[in-house]
């Protein structure tokens, strides 16, 4: 099997800086986590919360930490390092080679799309952004990885894409549709998903949009280790 990790981002209409931070790390058992967290409002202070929660995160996943303890303890101290007057949404994928296990960790009211070859689920069971106070819980899926399993994260930007026009977006049909295609790479469905929105909003985003798409396949070329990145530079 192979792991494919994809994450396409945009910031909000006319702001400078993207309130979202995604980072991906590897595991030290072996495997690979995507964090994703989207601080409150926007613009350079949401960036400065959603920095802070994503390293803290990683820097304890990176000594061994399981990802809901890593959850709860970005929680706590997003808490006391702003007396909990923020909040952020956090999102983990990880692909876990040591269990064979992928686990989705949530703190966000935004849901997340989980599909098994074509069936596609809504994991939309109630969940809360951290750092207003002590004690916060992430809410947890874990299963054994599979082939033709496929995660799909993202930030309130896509829920209320196209609210302005009318044309609300339907991101559980919209899905449907990227996998009716032959095998679809996460990062096609990454950019199609982000495309999707940004029609709906007219190419003038609501607000900071941040998709991460994990997507297990049958498929393995051979032992490389590959990661490409694409960054426009305002000069």
């Amino acid at each position: 099997m192979e792991l494919q990790i994809a994450v396409a981002k945009i910031r909000k209409y006319a702001t400078s800086n993207s309130g979202d931070t995604v980072e991906v790390i590897e595991r030290p058992q072996g495997g690979m986590s995507a964090v994703m967290a989207d601080g409150q409002s926007s613009g350079r202070g949401a960036k400065w919360i959603s920095t802070l929660v994503v390293r803290k995160v990683i820097t304890l996943l990176a000594d061994g930490v399981r990802d809901g303890a890593a959850a709860r303890a970005a929680s706590d101290s997003l808490y006391s390092d702003r007396e909990g007057k923020v909040s952020s949404t956090l999102n983990i994928i990880t692909v876990d080679q040591e269990t064979q296990t992928l686990v989705i960790t949530r703190n966000n009211p935004s849901p997340a799309l989980l599909a098994v070859q074509e069936d596609i689920r809504m994991l939309n069971a109630p969940s809360e952004a951290i750092g207003t106070r002590r004690g916060i819980r992430p809410v947890i899926t874990e299963f054994p990885l599979q082939a033709g399993t496929t995660v799909v994260v993202f930030t309130d930007g896509m829920v209320h894409a196209g609210e302005r026009t009318g044309e609300k977006l339907d991101i559980l049909a919209s899905m449907q549709t990227l996998l009716d295609c032959e095998l679809p790479s996460a990062e096609f469905i990454a950019e199609s998903l982000l495309d999707h929105a940004l029609k709906l909003d007219r190419s003038r985003p609501v607000d900071d949009i941040s998709l991460v798409v994990a997507r297990i396949t049958d498929e393995q070329k051979d032992e490389i280790r590959r990661m490409s990145v694409r960054l426009p530079l305002e000069g």
